[in-house]
């Protein structure tokens, strides 16, 4: 498994503590083996492809948060909550659903609705970069340079033109359908192309723990896809991992999705996120007359709010 992250925080000091509880083609290797260029490959050149800066922005919609992360004494934890839910709040008219997975033991809490689905936008590119590299090495083939380029920036800057090639190459709703398989996914469906597959916020926690396990991408190129999602970039940047500390951001792997829906006159937007001992998911869906980074607030607070929730963030 890749090593991932780990923060120990404290809890608050007091009489009774806390218990600590988620395009081209192939070119053949000329050689057998792991490719170990992987874990060095420079970046690209910039595309235009690569810059995908929403727009209908209108001003900020910021949900109420709470103070400093800290475990409050005597406080249930949330993953023994009796209704975890209830734990969490968040101002907004908005549709918004959370879930946190113990990576150790499996257990998924969350909003009462962390089941229903929302359409993914570009956090699915984190599957469909993982089912690529997984296959490739599984049929002992090592993917081009021009490939693993477009693969980054699929992944640090959400570059669309990349998601679209490999989605059409790995079998649009077939790629989906070996996400469910792989993932063991239970509330999930493909929709008619890679930004409308259908995803729940528990269904996101797993893909993620997937991911970080190696179950996803495969032995060679877990550690590789992991640093990709750590490295996201620019406007991609934001929601979970905004309510940890600045020095651990960059040690927390995420793929985020944000798309204005014309059909619906809806914004999507939607947060994953990988941990050493944990994974989170935070999906959204309003009205395109509210700014899209409201989606990025919701998921921030649900986060923030979490940390004070539980010892496992």
């Amino acid at each position: 498994m890749t090593e991932l992250f780990t923060r120990r925080r404290a809890l608050l000091s007091g009489a009774a503590g806390l218990a600590a509880l988620t395009g081209g083609g192939f070119w053949l290797a000329s050689r057998g083996g792991e490719p170990a260029a992987a874990a060095h490959w420079q970046d690209p050149v910039a595309s235009p492809s690569a810059s995908a800066t929403p727009e209908s922005a209108v001003a900020r919609s910021v949900p109420v948060q709470p103070g400093p992360p800290g475990v409050e004494q005597g406080a249930v934890d949330v993953l023994a909550a009796p209704n975890p839910g209830a734990l969490v709040t968040v101002k907004t008219s908005a549709w918004w659903s959370w879930a946190l997975m113990d990576r150790k033991t499996g257990k998924i809490v969350g909003s009462p609705n962390f089941n229903q689905t929302n359409m993914t936008a570009s956090m699915i590119k984190a599957w469909l970069a993982a089912d690529y590299l997984r296959r490739a090495a599984e049929a002992g083939q090592t993917p081009s340079t021009a490939r693993m380029n477009e693969i980054r920036t699929m992944i640090r800057d959400s570059a669309n033109g990349p998601a679209s090639t490999l989605y059409a190459e790995l079998g649009r709703s077939a790629t989906i359908a070996r996400l469910i398989d792989v993932c063991g996914l239970t509330d999930s469906k493909a929709g008619d192309g890679w930004s409308t597959t259908r995803l729940s916020a528990r269904d996101t926690c797993r893909i993620a723990h997937a991911i970080g396990s190696g179950k996803a991408a495969g032995p060679t190129w877990t550690s590789y896809l992991v640093g990709e999602m750590r490295a996201v970039r620019g406007t991609g940047n934001f929601g979970i991992r905004k309510a940890f500390p600045a020095a651990e951001q960059s040690r927390i792997a995420i793929k985020n999705g944000w798309v204005d829906r014309q059909a619906t006159s809806e914004w999507n937007v939607n947060c994953l996120a990988l941990g050493d001992n944990w994974t989170m998911a935070v999906l959204t869906r309003f009205p395109m007359s509210t700014a899209w980074s409201h989606g990025g607030d919701i998921a921030k607070s649900v986060a923030t709010q979490l940390r004070t929730k539980t010892a496992l963030v």
